[in-house]
């Protein structure tokens, strides 16, 4: 823009076009939000949520499971109305048709099940666990007998039975209740800690997170791993600022003394804190995580050896005195089942692929949190697929891990807001 001494020339009817999104002679820029974009992108959210709820659909009329099917039930009728409330353009459309999906898919089927007592087997495990490491001091039936006599949880899970062991039978003490206020309350703090500049809020984000299958059925019906994935997320939000590295020590610990899951976290955390914040803060990471999950874990392991490597570390394997039921027919599984010496083949493999990820965190490490995200996400979905003994739930720790830090990345979220175009145009006009 060329100044004069005089009085500022305004700009020609184009020029004003071209700031304010709207063209010459009335017509639209070309640099405005075209109309069959805004179209493109609410038949998206259409379909998005549609595909939702004939998925639920169809596990309500064919799962076997008496939990899954009211989920199902409830999750379509809220999918279904997100659908038909998407269908008009407009932020405040938008955001109750979340909301339907919320409360179809997550509060709805969570206080029908807790109030009458149906749940998955992991949440009776965890309630049955927090009793018996409050009366007996571990966690661990000393001779489990029958599948549902198993906890191959680590001690820190125990902790989300002990409200009931505690309180006794309410709907406030049910275990899926922490698992989703501990899930929900860790993404929240995990966006805040990453958010910059314009995009979704951490609330916000943690709704529509909260509100796809993948993280709603367990949500409602009583998933482990949720909790544990929360605070991996907040680790390495942790982590990726730098800091002291306690904090996100602590959080490292914590969700290494929940389940053997967590613990790839470690080295993919203290990697990106050496990096982030120097090799002397991601030592007293490490050591802040290492004291965290021993003072869950030793004691507990010390009091009764035995109980604690059958229920924790031979069952999971597949090789405890009762088969595990974590079936489902993924790599591992079907070279066990299948081949000769597909166990050993399996178990090879898994190796393989985790010196595959350590060398390239030696090689090549995480300089951002989304990237250690992606990183994590990949070894722990290789060793889903190759462990034996596995189930498709798990799969939920990668997916949230890879999907939550893109989503709420500054420039994810401005190459999909709709109004991305016209918000660069309106910082260019107050530069000038």
């Amino acid at each position: 823009m060329t100044l004069t001494k005089g009085a500022a020339t305004p700009p020609s009817r184009t020029a004003r076009g071209v700031l304010t999104g709207v063209g010459h002679l009335g017509q639209a820029s070309p640099l405005a939000l075209p109309g069959r974009r805004r179209f493109s992108l609410v038949r998206r959210a259409w379909a998005r949520w549609l595909g939702c709820a004939g998925f639920a659909l169809i596990l309500a009329t064919t799962t076997g499971l008496g939990p899954h099917r009211v989920w199902g039930a409830c999750a379509a009728a809220g999918y279904g109305t997100a659908a038909l409330l998407s269908l008009r353009d407009s932020r405040t459309w938008k955001r109750a048709a979340v909301t339907a999906a919320l409360l179809g898919a997550v509060l709805v089927p969570l206080v029908v099940l807790v109030v009458s007592g149906a749940a998955q087997s992991e949440v009776g495990v965890v309630e049955r666990s927090g009793a018996l490491l409050l009366h007996t001091g571990s966690p661990y039936l000393p001779h489990p007998a029958h599948t549902v006599d198993y906890n191959p949880y680590l001690p820190g899970m125990a902790l989300f039975g002990l409200p009931r062991a505690l309180f006794g039978a309410g709907p406030f003490t049910d275990a899926r209740v922490w698992f989703c206020l501990t899930f929900l309350v860790c993404m929240v703090f995990a966006g805040r800690r990453t958010a910059e500049g314009p995009g979704p809020t951490p609330v916000s984000a943690v709704s529509l997170l909260a509100a796809f299958p993948a993280v709603a059925l367990p949500l409602a019906v009583g998933g482990v791993d949720l909790p544990v994935v929360g605070l991996m997320c907040l680790s390495l939000a942790l982590a990726g600022r730098g800091g002291s590295g306690t904090a996100a020590g602590v959080a490292m610990g914590t969700a290494a003394a929940l389940k053997w899951t967590a613990w790839p976290l470690l080295p993919v955390g203290l990697v990106l804190l050496a990096v982030t914040a120097g090799r002397r803060t991601a030592l007293r990471a490490a050591l802040a995580a290492l004291s965290v999950a021993a003072t869950a874990v030793v004691p507990v392991a010390l009091a009764d050896p035995h109980a604690f490597v059958e229920h924790v570390v031979l069952f999971p394997l597949g090789a405890g005195g009762v088969r595990s039921p974590a079936a489902s027919p993924l790599p591992g599984r079907l070279l066990a089942l299948y081949v000769p010496g597909g166990a050993a083949l399996a178990t090879a493999a898994l190796v393989a692929a985790a010196l595959g990820v350590t060398v390239s965190l030696l090689v090549r490490p995480p300089r951002t949190v989304r990237a250690a995200a992606d990183r994590l996400a990949v070894g722990l979905g290789l060793a889903i697929c190759l462990i034996p003994a596995t189930r498709f739930g798990y799969l939920v720790l990668p997916l949230v891990l890879a999907g939550w830090f893109r989503y709420t990345s500054t420039s994810a979220w401005l190459n999909r807001t709709p109004c991305a175009p016209l918000h660069r145009i309106l910082i260019i006009h107050r530069q000038i």
